[in-house]
């Protein structure tokens, strides 16, 4: 099926352009997709995603935009972002993440598009539109995640318990989408957070500390932090900053 009508932005079909010029197909993933089902409205914030060098797709990119934007490269994570207008744009070559115990994060080596949306952390966030000129508007779903909308529940691509060992930090991402939207998080996902929450160690405190302040910056902030407790998080996170 495709959505046309949430890429009515010029820049998609600058982009839609550039991958059909260096034969490299892109799409636009994450919250931007997300927020479209969910409001019925495009946002700002624009995760692209292409089978490729995403900074060379960066550059090639820029140089059709008038006035031509900074960009600010991360080689290490293959990423370029740049700003266009009251757009901010991140453009990322596909990936899979390799994890170390001690660290949420990971070493990066190229894969394909399937890898990339196995990372994502909620299904509702691994939803994807295509963006090349044949498949314009596409949408890309593999694991569900607009039935998950439906649904109103957050649960993981691949198995919470490895989603939350490899990067605590998801645990907390959890708790937050499901009290920002009212969302219920599903039974393994639930128990995968307690099983993992002395994980959130690894975490440093100024990302805990932000995932803390959109909660309580929530209307159902008293049921965040009742989540928070009885998954066992919240003694954790006390400790991680009291220690700060």
């Amino acid at each position: 099926m495709k959505f046309i009508q949430f890429l009515d932005h010029p820049i998609f079909s600058k982009i839609s352009i550039v991958a059909d010029e260096m034969q490299q197909a892109a799409r636009v993933i994450g919250g931007f997709v997300r927020d479209c089902f969910l409001s019925g409205k495009s946002g700002n914030d624009l995760d692209i995603v292409v089978l490729g060098s995403g900074i060379d797709f960066a550059g090639n990119f820029a140089v059709k935009l008038n006035p031509r934007p900074a960009i600010k490269t991360f080689a290490d994570f293959g990423v370029a972002k740049m700003e266009y207008g009251d757009m901010k744009i991140d453009f990322v070559g596909a990936r899979k993440d390799i994890y170390n115990k001690d660290s949420r994060y990971p070493l990066v080596e190229s894969g394909s598009f399937e890898d990339d949306q196995k990372r994502r952390d909620f299904t509702i966030n691994a939803m994807a539109f295509d963006l090349r000129k044949d498949f314009f508007g596409d949408l890309i779903d593999p694991f569900n995640g607009i039935s998950d909308l439906g649904k109103r529940i957050i649960l993981t691509p691949v198995d919470p318990d490895l989603m939350f060992y490899d990067d605590p930090l998801r645990m907390m991402r959890a708790i937050r989408f499901a009290t920002v939207l009212d969302f219920t998080i599903q039974k393994d996902c639930y128990e995968a957070i307690s099983k993992n929450a002395g994980r959130l160690c690894i975490v440093p405190p100024s990302n805990i500390l932000n995932e803390m302040n959109l909660i309580m910056q929530s209307p159902g902030s008293s049921i965040g932090l009742d989540r928070l407790r009885e998954t066992g998080l919240l003694p954790q996170i006390l400790k991680i900053l009291l220690k700060k």
